[in-house]
């Protein structure tokens, strides 16, 4: 019987794409592994400490990739480790549909693109109601790492490039876990068009800020929060997703400073450095 394992990493938004479906967002290195193993019989199984993963989402995923005639004839398993929290928009979604799907590709479909690969994550998230858009921009960060601005509507990658390698990303993960009315980000949807366009330009940290205040504004988060990090030497600093958790992208030497503006407010922080390096699969 078969078995492969995939890597993924996370992502943080730079513009949110609940607005206007044009989103961007980068790579962190915080990861997802997944393992896929066929024996004989039928079912799927799934095992993971976290208690917060959708099963719905990974079985759609499964589906997606695993030909009917194949799921019969095989009983899979999925273990999943993640580095990333749930549920905090930090886009373990993402990252677990793409490791699961790419796991299972290596072994089904060996011949199935980085896009189509992508693109079964995307839609099971779309099917099982974990995502309102199918969250392209974060799969893309997710699997290929690096800056991505993407039009999530058309499902197509505007632009890419590499994150410079010195930088990190802390993190603030709220104790609180309550989340705003994303509806209500429509609302703002002018200027979310207008972060996505500096996104386009490359003016990252411009656009993350800019996505960090109106989101901020909508999403219980307080907006003072990413003024003081920018003082504090944020390049960049957003709610990330649709919240609560807050991203601040920095140098190494801000890294202290940014730190204190978090330790102030109840919650954990996580450092985590930023990711350039594409899903990784093999078989075991």
């Amino acid at each position: 019987m078969a078995k492969a394992k995939a890597t993924i990493h996370g992502a943080v938004s730079i513009v949110s794409a609940i607005a206007n479906k044009k989103g961007s967002t980068l790579g962190i290195s915080l990861k997802v592994e997944a393992i896929v193993e066929t024996s004989e019989g039928k079912g799927i199984i799934i095992q993971s400490e976290n208690k917060n993963i959708s099963s719905r989402l990974i079985n759609k995923t499964i589906e997606k990739i695993i030909p009917k005639k194949d799921l019969e004839k095989n009983k899979i398993t999925i273990t999943l480790t993640s580095e990333i929290p749930t549920g905090y928009g930090l886009k373990s979604s993402s990252a677990i549909s793409s490791a699961v799907a790419l796991a299972c590709a290596k072994i089904f479909k060996p011949k199935l693109t980085d896009q189509q690969i992508l693109l079964a994550g995307v839609d099971a998230s779309i099917e099982s109601k974990v995502s309102i858009t199918g969250a392209y921009d974060d799969a893309c960060s997710c699997y290929y790492g690096g800056f991505n601005v993407t039009d999530n509507g058309k499902r197509s990658r505007i632009h890419f490039e590499k994150v410079p390698s010195n930088l990190i990303a802390v993190i603030f993960i709220p104790k609180n876990r309550k989340r705003g009315n994303v509806k209500k980000l429509k609302i703002l949807s002018p200027i979310f068009n207008k972060a996505w366009e500096l996104a386009k330009q490359r003016k990252y940290w411009e656009a993350m800020t800019m996505n960090g205040l109106a989101t901020s504004a909508i999403l219980n988060s307080d907006p003072k929060i990413i003024v003081d990090l920018i003082e504090k030497g944020a390049l960049g600093a957003s709610v990330s997703g649709n919240g609560p958790s807050i991203a601040a992208i920095v140098k190494k030497e801000n890294e202290t400073n940014v730190k204190k503006i978090f330790s102030a407010l109840e919650g954990n922080i996580i450092v985590s450095k930023v990711n350039n390096k594409k899903a990784e699969v093999y078989e075991l």
